[in-house]
């Protein structure tokens, strides 16, 4: 039973650092779309 718990604990931290390495080294582009929004003069205080 330890032996079993031993590979899936390993199993596990082997996903997790893989998984962060992959997001480290992923090149997300950035969007490009453009986004207007309109704010009222009211939401500003005077």
């Amino acid at each position: 039973m330890n032996r079993i718990l031993l590979i899936f604990v390993a199993l596990l931290v082997v996903i997790v650092l893989g998984g962060g390495v992959f997001l480290m080294l992923w090149d997300i582009p950035a969007p490009t779309a453009r986004v207007e929004k309109v704010i009222p003069d009211a939401r500003f205080p005077r």
